[in-house]
């Protein structure tokens, strides 16, 4: 399948927020209960459209306990998108956001795009997290913000899909140069047969 671009997409967070949760509803449109801790980084693709063309995004769901931690942080060059997810109903989860983002800035691309979500919000009787937190988070650090139900699928095609907007964006305003890879974004084969994949 041909496509205009590919954007490389990470997903970062604490163990147990529905990071994997979050990939799979995306890509495969299903919710997985019971999910084992991923161990290391596990990926994802799918197909968008935005603007009329072709957009491919190569997501790369990662492990959130401490020890993986280096192994994460490798994966953070040449992204071009940063999924932040915390669980609304664990407070502890959006505490931790801040080392996150330190993170992140500070072994990725300055454009990267970073959209912060808030997951889980079918379990409202549970929340401990309010959700002007998360806006108010997101705007104190330029991050764009919505909260997502992986089990429900509320929301998360939008999240994958804005993150991939404000990306398409930035490349018509010139912001990101697409002629280097390490900006996490390919242009796509016009008539190449086989299909790029990042390496590291």
């Amino acid at each position: 399948m041909a496509y205009a671009y590919l954007f490389k997409y990470i997903i970062i967070g604490d163990t147990g927020v529905g990071k994997s949760c979050l990939l799979l509803q995306f890509t495969d449109k299903r919710f997985q209960p019971v999910h084992d801790l991923t161990i290391g980084v596990e990926f994802g693709a799918r197909m968008i459209t935005i603007d009329g063309k072709q957009i491919k995004l190569q997501i790369w769901d990662t492990a959130g306990q401490e020890s993986f931690r280096s192994i994460t942080r490798s994966y953070y060059r040449g992204a071009a998108g940063a999924l932040l997810v915390y669980d609304i109903t664990r407070r502890d989860t959006f505490n931790h956001l801040t080392t996150w983002l330190e993170d992140a800035r500070q072994h990725s691309n300055s454009n990267m795009v970073i959209m912060l979500i808030g997951n889980k919000s079918d379990l409202e009787s549970r929340r401990e997290v309010k959700k002007e937190e998360g806006e108010a988070f997101a705007r104190e650090h330029g991050l764009i913000f919505m909260e997502t139900s992986a089990k429900t699928a509320s929301n998360v095609e939008e999240a994958f899909i804005n993150t991939a907007k404000e990306i398409y964006e930035k490349i018509q305003e010139g912001v990101f140069d697409i002629n280097n890879e390490a900006n996490g974004i390919k242009i796509g084969p016009q008539h190449a047969a086989v299909e790029p994949v990042f390496t590291f």
